[in-house]
């Protein structure tokens, strides 16, 4: 049998929700759903895993700002309830690369792109991002390469 589709696993992971009366499991799919397809419906087209990866990807960039936010304003409360949501989207998305792995792709990526120095960092992430995509935080891969390219 073939192996579910990001989006299929989101719609049987929804029924699952509804069926375990968990609220807040609920409530966060059917949000990672609606971005799905509100994507598709503006583009006009069905979205594969890559795409769909990469709306979780930006709706765990959100929760984090928003969860750092809620901390520094003193509501751990809510700050609590973003990484929550944090917890519950991770669960769709492929491992995450150890430091060791990030460093061997970043060198790989750098000879790959034949990058001298600075000026080359766009296509060095270019070339990056589609192999990391969901599995690293864009941020601390940037810093990464920065570092590299530097020296």
């Amino acid at each position: 049998m073939a192996e579910l589709s990001l989006k299929e696993q989101l719609n049987d992971a929804v029924k699952d929700a509804m069926r375990n009366k968990d609220k807040t499991r609920l409530v966060t799919l059917r949000m990672a759903q609606s971005a799905v397809r509100q994507i598709e419906i503006d583009e006009r087209r069905d979205l594969g895993d890559e795409d769909v990866l990469k709306v979780l990807d930006k709706m765990l960039k959100q929760r984090r700002d928003a969860a750092s936010q809620y901390d520094d304003a003193g509501r751990e409360e809510l700050g609590d309830k973003e990484r929550a949501e944090m917890v519950i989207i991770e669960e769709f998305m492929p491992d995450a690369l150890t430091e060791d792995d990030l460093d061997a792709l970043i060198r790989m990526s750098i000879s790959a792109t034949d990058a001298q120095g600075m000026q080359d960092m766009g296509r060095v992430m270019n070339d990056l991002r589609p192999q990391v995509l969901g599995r690293v935080d864009m941020g601390h891969l940037s810093k990464k390469v920065r570092d590299a390219l530097a020296g």
